[in-house]
């Protein structure tokens, strides 16, 4: 799911590459699109946008989390991350169609 190394900064270093994570959006929103209409998820997905959904608002809540960004920006990350994981496992995006979402 992440193949460029977010994840892996994100839990060993403790740090956020904004750059992977506007790829992993984008990707994750595809995903979406393409499985909106799938009778079965596939379980290697499922994980990896469990994982996304519950452990990444984990890691960035550790006191040693380098915040550079304003905070503002890691909520709407993170709630993106929840939209996402919420579009993925029901099939249905929590937008009307049409939205626009903002870039991160």
């Amino acid at each position: 799911m992440s193949e460029d190394g977010f994840l892996l900064k994100l839990r060993t270093d403790l740090s956020w590459d904004r750059a992977a994570l506007t790829r992993l959006d984008q990707a994750m929103r595809a995903v979406c699109e393409e499985y909106e209409a799938a009778d079965q998820l596939d379980r290697d997905l499922a994980e990896g946008f469990h994982v996304l959904a519950t452990s990444v608002p984990e890691w960035t809540s550790h006191p040693n989390f380098s915040r550079p960004e304003p905070e503002s920006y890691y909520t709407a990350c993170l709630e993106r991350l929840s939209l996402l994981a919420y579009w993925f496992f029901t099939g249905g995006s929590p937008y009307i169609e049409g939205h626009v979402w903002p870039d991160l």
